[in-house]
């Protein structure tokens, strides 16, 4: 995919407020052997770009000033309620070193797992992304997880990940996050019933323990019953 830039040469509050009154929005280039330059991008392209999956997790071409040059979207800001860029970030990317980035995952296959088709499982994606580290001709769009074989023990984690070649996990020690989980409905009713059987019960106050007294009989019948045994 490509950009088209221009280097703005005013910077500032001022300065930014007046380029996005001309449709533009100002940015910043930077990384490389280069020093960071402060660019200019149209807005409307820009706007449609970014609502586009690819263009978060490639590498782009850049046309700055006439001038090609690869590069990655690293950031962007946009108006708090309306639709509009109000800054971006991009990154240059040489072709021998490492980029380290987010990639989406693309779930497929979900409905013919065996979890699904004979356990009726839930399935849970607690992941959309994922940290990858490669070259930049390795960088993939997306990665694909497969979850035609799930079961219902199964769990996927980042290192049960197929990775395209030349693609590593950025992973911490022994660091292996979840992905993705299987949830039997049945277990899940089980479990509930069970911790709700194991609960204490609720403390009944001390004044509802208590029997209520005895309601006091009627003036009158005290008195007809005087009568009756004084005869």
């Amino acid at each position: 995919m490509k950009v088209v830039a221009n280097t703005r040469n005013a910077q500032g509050t001022s300065a930014s407020r007046r380029l996005r009154h001309s449709n533009k929005v100002p940015g910043i280039l930077y990384g490389g052997s280069g020093a960071p330059t402060a660019i200019e991008v149209e807005h409307n392209p820009l706007f449609h770009s970014l609502r586009k999956e690819k263009f978060h997790a490639s590498i782009l071409d850049m046309e700055l000033d006439g001038k090609s040059e690869q590069v990655l979207l690293r950031d962007f800001q946009m108006h708090p309620y309306r639709p509009l860029v109000m800054h971006v970030d991009f990154q240059r990317v040489s072709a021998d070193k490492p980029v380290h980035m987010r990639v989406p995952l693309h779930f497929v296959g979900q409905e013919n797992s065996p979890a699904v088709k004979l356990s009726a499982a839930l399935i849970g994606h607690v992941q959309q992304e994922v940290d990858i580290a490669c070259l930049p001709k390795d960088l993939p769009e997306f990665i694909e997880v497969d979850l035609s074989g799930l079961t219902a023990q199964d769990t996927i984690k980042v290192r049960d990940l197929k990775m395209p070649a030349g693609v590593k996990p950025v992973l911490k020690g022994k660091e292996n996050p979840v992905v993705v989980t299987v949830t039997i409905q049945g277990a899940a009713v089980e479990e509930e019933v069970v911790a709700v059987a194991a609960a204490p019960a609720a403390e009944v106050p001390a004044t509802a323990q208590k029997a209520p007294p005895a309601a006091a009989a009627p003036a009158a019948e005290k008195k007809g019953g005087d009568k009756d045994k004084k005869k």
